[in-house]
């Protein structure tokens, strides 16, 4: 048995909304955005990842680019399989003799649905994995942070990815509460857009809006070190003329406003529903911040001031849920949460 072994290589992926993640051998091997670039009449991938994005709202009629995850989850099964081939193959840039079969872990958002969970594992198994093991996505942010998740005391977790914010009470290697809400860092992009066309006229894509978060993105109107003004580029609603603007940061904070109301609408409500015991722990400990969403300017500040808590931030936090479910692939024994 022991050459067949040699043929199977372990992988932990982060399939994300927004970037995906590879971990092979300890390394991050993949960290590339969750997109494809498609050939509209014969479905055939021309690029994956950072190639992709370089296209994205830059296409013509013979070629498309999807992003084919929606709010953590699958939404175009095709494209979704054929990206996740490709970026397998970026493991390993040479071709190997023997095709390797894999082992993988993956983490999917802790709301999820059995029919979703499906999509993800049939994508994994099309692409050529052998075993197939889940995890949920704040199991592996809170293991990505270092933190002991089988002990006794309640730790909670925040996740703010591209399509979903998960929020969650980790106790004794489980998920006691879990509230998880369709606003993250993709609707943050779509704020800024909506803010620019309302107040200046200029219509501008995805792609400029996600710099502008970014390079200025806020979450209070009054930082200690604030980022420089930016210019930003687009087309004028009025005369349908290119133009540019100076953005600052304090229109990009009064544009999110009402989405991370939302977020602490529903930190709050996941506070309420968490066991008294588990309460004062999160009272010694504080929050803890992971997920793209964390880098925002502020945001650790505000949610502080609105819970009367410590909130932190954890160090790397894009990469904090692709370590912990890397961590989760050295132990695939030990954990009781892996699904399989």
């Amino acid at each position: 048995m022991g050459f067949f072994n040699f043929l199977t290589q372990e992988i932990a992926i982060d399939l994300g909304t927004a970037n995906t993640l590879i971990i092979h051998n300890d390394q991050v091997v993949v960290d590339e955005p969750s997109i494809v670039a498609i050939e509209r009449a014969g479905g055939k991938i021309v690029a994956v990842g950072k190639k992709a994005m370089m296209m994205h709202e830059k296409t013509h009629e013979y070629l498309r680019t999807i992003r084919p995850l929606k709010d953590g989850v699958i939404a175009d099964f095709n494209a979704a399989e054929g990206m996740l081939r490709e970026m397998i193959k970026m493991v390993y840039p040479k071709k190997p003799l023997f095709a390797p079969s894999w082992r993988m872990v993956i983490c999917i958002p802790s709301s999820i649905t059995e029919v979703e969970k499906r999509a993800v594992r049939d994508s994994a198994e099309q692409a050529g994995a052998k075993e197939v093991f889940l995890i949920h996505e704040p199991m592996a942010a809170a293991l990505g942070i270092g933190i002991d998740v089988e002990e006794p005391v309640g730790n909670m977790i925040i996740d703010i990815g591209g399509g979903t914010t998960g929020i969650s009470v980790i106790a004794l290697a489980g998920i006691v509460c879990d509230q998880s809400i369709r606003i993250a860092g993709d609707e943050f992009t779509a704020d800024i857009m909506e803010a620019l066309r309302r107040y200046h006229s200029l219509l501008i894509g995805e792609r400029t809006a996600e710099q502008i978060k970014i390079q200025v993105g806020s979450a209070l109107k009054e930082l200690d070190n604030p980022p420089d003004d930016i210019p930003v580029n687009g087309r004028d609603l009025v005369t349908g003329i290119p133009k540019q603007i100076q953005v600052s940061y304090q229109e990009i904070a009064e544009a999110l406003d009402k989405s991370i109301f939302k977020i602490e609408e529903a930190i709050l409500k996941a506070l309420e529903t968490t066991p008294p015991e588990l309460a004062a722990d999160i009272y010694r400990r504080g929050l803890y911040l992971t997920g793209g969403g964390a880098l925002l300017r502020g945001l650790d500040k505000r949610l502080s001031q609105k819970i009367k808590l410590p909130v932190h931030v954890a160090d790397d936090p894009l990469r904090a849920v692709v370590r912990g479910t890397g961590i989760a692939l050295k132990h695939v024994g030990k954990y009781p949460f892996l699904m399989q």
